[in-house]
């Protein structure tokens, strides 16, 4: 309920009381996983918990790609999806963003090759090979 109180202020201007406030529908119709994935005090059991709250009451927020997965699972990941022509400007975001969450410092030569391409083109999705 905090995480969800403080994005109700960042979200929809509006400050929650204390005790007995229920988030709003048009709290849920905006929040995204990005939103929680950043959001203070929100880890990745308190992101699945507030994404299945918000299904019981008929909104569906996409969980983020990589949850629950190692960053070298997700580089593995990001790799395999730019070979197959399928890689997103979403997903690249997702895990960069993730890395430095983690202050990782190591990127993979093979993703640095896909991060070079997309910086070299115009880029909506991974072209095919």
């Amino acid at each position: 309920m905090n995480v969800l109180k403080e994005l109700a202020v960042e979200l929809i201007g509006e400050t929650p009381p204390k005790l007995g406030w229920v988030p709003p529908d048009r709290l849920l119709r905006k929040l995204t996983a990005r939103h929680l994935a950043t959001a203070r005090n929100c880890g990745p059991q308190t992101m699945v918990e507030i994404i299945e709250w918000a299904r019981s009451r008929g909104v569906s927020i996409q969980p983020p790609y990589h949850a629950g997965k190692s960053l070298s699972q997700v580089w593995h990941d990001l790799i395999e999806h730019a070979s197959a022509g399928k890689l997103t400007r979403s997903e690249i975001t997702e895990a960069l963003e993730k890395s430095i969450r983690r202050k990782s410092a190591r990127i993979p030569v093979a993703f640095q090759i896909v991060l070079l391409r997309l910086l070299s083109s115009s880029f909506d999705q991974w072209p095919s090979p």
